[in-house]
């Protein structure tokens, strides 16, 4: 098993920034991807940003030029850097982390329990 855990969410102004983490835990297991998703009230789960285990990232077009993804693959560790912050970017941030356990074949997903950010206007 494999566990997420989220945080560094929080309240900011707009125009602010803040910087969100993804730690991945458990014994024996290799990390293929991490990805940020985000789920606003009354609104779809949409994928924010990730990154592969080899660096390479994707973003939704919303958040170009303003969130950055990095990883730490050493600590299984995803950041999210987030500037510029508009109040539409308010939702709920869940990690979902897709990773092989030793014990059993094929890739799963596992998700986190999700960090608030509130952008206030």
């Amino acid at each position: 098993q494999v566990q997420v855990v989220e945080s560094g969410g929080g309240l900011v102004q707009a125009g602010g920034s803040l910087r969100l983490s993804c730690a991945a835990s458990g014994s024996s297991f290799s990390v293929n991807t991490m990805t940020w998703y985000r789920q606003a009230p009354g609104k779809q789960r949409e994928l924010v940003a990730i990154i592969s285990s080899g660096g390479a990232t994707t973003y939704v077009d919303s958040v170009k030029g303003r969130f950055t993804i990095s990883g730490d693959n050493a600590k299984n560790t995803a950041y999210l850097q987030m500037n510029t912050l508009k109040p539409e970017d308010t939702a709920v941030y869940y990690c979902n982390v897709v990773a092989k356990t030793g014990g059993r074949l094929g890739w799963y997903n596992y998700w986190g329990q999700g960090t608030q950010v509130t952008v206030s206007s």
